[in-house]
């Protein structure tokens, strides 16, 4: 066999995290972001690396997964590998068999490129489409209109209020200043910043963390949240376009977010903050 599927040592993340970056592009699937590691680092530098799943051919990495939770695989493939059917039949083997190491048995989601086979694969193997999500986009070649908020960089000067707007955004998050810290010491915050938006009267009313890939590919929102005593002001759409001015700040050729299309209100922010929605994908889900 000549893929290799591994869990990736601290030695192998920089090269994980570079082979991602590469597979940003035009045109490329809205799938696993070095974003997304970088927001999974919240939770330590070991828990991220035993998260990680390497396949790999003659050692260049070929697709890269996170187990975003014990039930769930944030997959991503290099897009010349979209047509691979050696690759996919390999991932497809190694996803349902819970003795290879990365899903264990029962209930499980996958989410991978709507562009290769795996998820064909895995019908055939008696996985079912789950719910749908939208994907959206917003070019950055002109500059971002201002969004109408004081937005600040929220540095280590304004964690607190950082976290507040999490916590308040997001029923049941578990967001705190030690998280905030380990986020920012990962090696993908690098390219990252943390956005906190006020109102006139001063109050933290909307957050978002941007992840750029590098000058030229597409940039990431993960997360944005509105707290929830300040909804309904158009606060969302305006940290939505403070985020894509931040991120064309940082070079990005276009911002990507990615939300369930039954969250109407969601889609419908975005769009009103210049996003514009791509063809729904869907995970594959395992009873």
């Amino acid at each position: 066999m000549t893929i290799e599927l591994r869990t990736p040592g601290p030695d192998l993340t920089d090269v994980v995290l570079d082979a991602l970056r590469e597979w940003q592009g035009e045109g490329a699937a809205v799938q696993l972001h070095p974003g997304d590691i970088g927001w999974f680092h919240r939770f330590g530098p070991a828990a991220t690396t035993a998260a990680l799943r390497v396949w790999s051919r003659h050692g260049r990495p070929v697709a890269v997964g996170l187990l975003d939770g014990p039930r769930l695989l944030r997959l991503n493939v290099a897009p010349e590998a979209y047509g691979d059917g050696e690759l996919a039949e390999r991932l497809v083997r190694d996803l349902a068999d819970p003795a290879h190491g990365v899903l264990g048995e029962g209930r499980a989601f996958v989410e991978a490129p709507m562009a290769t086979s795996v998820h064909r694969l895995l019908a055939e193997r008696g996985w079912a489409a789950d719910e749908p999500w939208t994907p959206l986009r917003r070019d950055l070649t002109d500059p971002v209109p201002d969004p109408g908020l004081r937005i600040e960089v929220g540095g280590p000067d304004r964690v607190a209020d950082r976290v507040a707007v999490q916590r308040a955004a997001f029923t049941g998050s578990t967001f705190t200043r030690e998280r905030w810290d380990r986020m920012a010491a990962g090696a993908p915050y690098a390219d990252a910043r943390c956005l906190v938006a006020y109102d006139d009267r001063g109050a933290a009313v909307a957050t978002a963390t941007v992840w750029s890939a590098g000058p030229g590919r597409p940039g990431l929102l993960e997360p944005l949240g509105v707290h929830a005593e300040y909804r309904g002001h158009g606060h969302g759409r305006a940290m939505a376009v403070a985020a894509a001015s931040a991120l064309r700040g940082l070079g990005a050729s276009c911002a990507l977010v990615t939300t369930p299309s039954s969250n109407v209100p969601a889609v419908a922010t975005y769009r009103a903050a210049g996003f514009r929605a791509l063809p729904e994908t869907h995970d594959s889900r395992r009873e």
